[in-house]
């Protein structure tokens, strides 16, 4: 016996959900017991039909016995996901009709039967069917016939014992509607997964789990976020950075703009990222653009990850400016994708991040704008530590990434929502200033790991068909507060137009 017990230690099975797979660090170990908490609507009849179905996938039997749903029910359950369960066999033991000697299936009325007849009846379902998967649904229904937490206690170890010398692997399901601070349901599994629901004061609803406990696993700690959608439950892991190092060659690549890379120093550095910081309508998306078709030109692939505006304004703008992103577009060379910041939790927005680097090769990624994804977030402090993690993973893949930062104000006192400039390897400043009766554009690279920088200010203009960076601004005092002092002769672009740079 203690050898059979050591051979089960070493077999893991799927939970039917590949990335949930992932967070215990490849499944669940056979043959044990295991605690899916979680209030109603969470997500745990999904989960637990999900982990049956993977079995039948695998050719092992299944056993689903409820106390506190019809089988009716389940099965509806399974429809909306266009799932099938005529490979799982469902215990019922909870009818509005009471019992029916002739059925296939026994069933009990919990409120009237005894618990341990329902334990009973339990005992001998398995027994018959000799199933390799089981999900007991839902401990709740077990707590009120034991009346005391002693019985209880001792009824669910029974069961525990029972289930382990048939070698089933056991998802037993909790509604957490007992005494939160009960925790010893905790210290009988096995191991114990919690699910969280939360509302929001305006778009959908925010679904996480997390591993509270999981014995002999090293599993992925923390929260992360997951969907119930048509398929089943999606799981987006955590993102860790250190869990991703990818091989490539550090040297600078052009902007497409030759002044602008002058001021940076000779170019973006491969594996760095990018703030471009500044007021609404500066110019910080159209430049954006520039270095991304800039990217395509060199033979990458470039994914635009739009929060603010429309993907068909966006498109449209740049055509305006002379970029057609069309044929891009078509190629597959570029993405541009539209995010609902009000749907879209930040987990799943880091999980479509990874899938562009590592499924489609992307290596340059912007994000427009930092503002909106700010309010996917509940504070400050959580969007830093997400940034931070996604910023290092994408500069450890060699990826070039631009984040925008649109500021409050247009001259003067222009403020952000939050400092991110710490994570920044470079810093474009841009701003507006008022000149000869105009309001003209100003652009300054303020930060530069990488490369030694420009320290100067240049008038920045944006033409119909042309982005053009002008002579350092030598003769303003006062640029970056929007109303500057002049003394000199330095022309300013709008008087004197340059040679367009594209």
């Amino acid at each position: 016996m203690t050898e059979l017990a050591t051979d089960d230690r070493k077999v893991t099975i799927s939970t039917g959900i590949a990335d949930l797979d992932n967070i215990l660090g490849g499944g669940l170990t056979a043959n044990r017991a295991y605690l899916l908490e979680g209030t109603p609507g969470s997500g745990k009849t999904t989960i637990a039909l999900q982990f049956l179905l993977e079995g039948a996938r695998q050719g092992e039997r299944g056993l689903y016995i409820t106390l506190s749903e019809t089988s009716a029910e389940l099965k509806e359950v399974a429809r909306s996901h266009n799932w099938v369960l005529d490979d799982i066999d469902l215990f019922e033991l909870v009818s509005g009709e009471g019992l029916d000697p002739d059925a296939e299936q026994s069933i009990l009325e919990p409120s009237e039967v005894e618990l341990g007849e329902t334990i009973q009846g339990v005992m001998e379902c398995v027994d018959r069917i000799r199933p390799v998967r089981v999900v007991f649904d839902s401990l709740s229904e077990m707590r009120l016939l034991a009346q005391n937490s002693l019985r209880y206690r001792r009824q669910i170890l029974a069961l525990k014992q029972y289930f382990s010398q048939r070698h089933c692997t056991v998802l037993m399901l909790d509604d957490r509607s007992s005494d939160p601070n009960d925790l010893q349901l905790h210290s009988i599994a096995h191991g114990v997964i919690t699910l969280e629901q939360a509302a929001q004061d305006y778009g959908t609803e925010r679904r996480r789990l997390r591993v509270v406990k999981m014995r002999g696993v090293k599993y992925r700690g923390g929260y992360h976020d997951f969907v119930i959608e048509t398929g089943g439950v999606a799981v987006f892991p955590r993102l860790v950075a250190n869990e991703h190092h990818g091989d490539y060659v550090a040297h600078l690549v052009s902007t497409g703009l030759e002044r602008m890379d002058q001021m940076l120093g000779g170019g973006i550095s491969v594996g760095t990222n990018l703030l471009f910081n500044g007021p609404s309508g500066v110019g910080k998306t159209t430049t954006a653009v520039q270095f991304g078709l800039s990217a395509i030109a060199r033979g990458e692939k470039a994914a635009y990850f739009l929060f603010d505006e429309g993907r068909p304004t966006m498109i449209t703008r740049a055509r305006a400016m002379g970029m057609d992103l069309q044929p891009h577009l078509d190629s597959g060379a570029l993405t541009v994708t539209q995010i609902d910041p009000a749907e879209m939790s930040p987990g799943e927005f880091a999980s479509w991040v990874r899938r562009a680097v590592e499924q489609d090769g992307v290596r340059f990624v912007v994000i427009d704008s930092l503002n909106a994804f700010l309010q996917a977030m509940p504070g400050e402090k959580y969007l830093v530590l997400q940034m931070h993690e996604m910023l290092s993973y994408l500069n450890q893949q060699g990826v070039i990434t631009v984040l925008i930062l649109g500021q409050h104000g247009i001259i003067g006192d222009v403020r952000s929502e939050v400092d991110l400039s710490y994570l920044s390897d470079t810093i474009i400043l841009f701003r507006y200033f008022e000149a000869k009766g105009e309001m003209l554009k100003a652009v300054s690279v303020v930060k530069s790991r990488t490369t030694p920088h420009e320290a100067t200010i240049r008038e920045y203009r944006l033409g119909s068909n042309s982005i053009t960076v002008g002579e350092p601004l030598k003769d303003f005092e006062g640029v970056l507060t929007g109303v500057p002092t002049y003394s000199g002769q330095t022309p300013l672009l709008a008087a004197e137009p340059a040679v367009s740079e594209t």
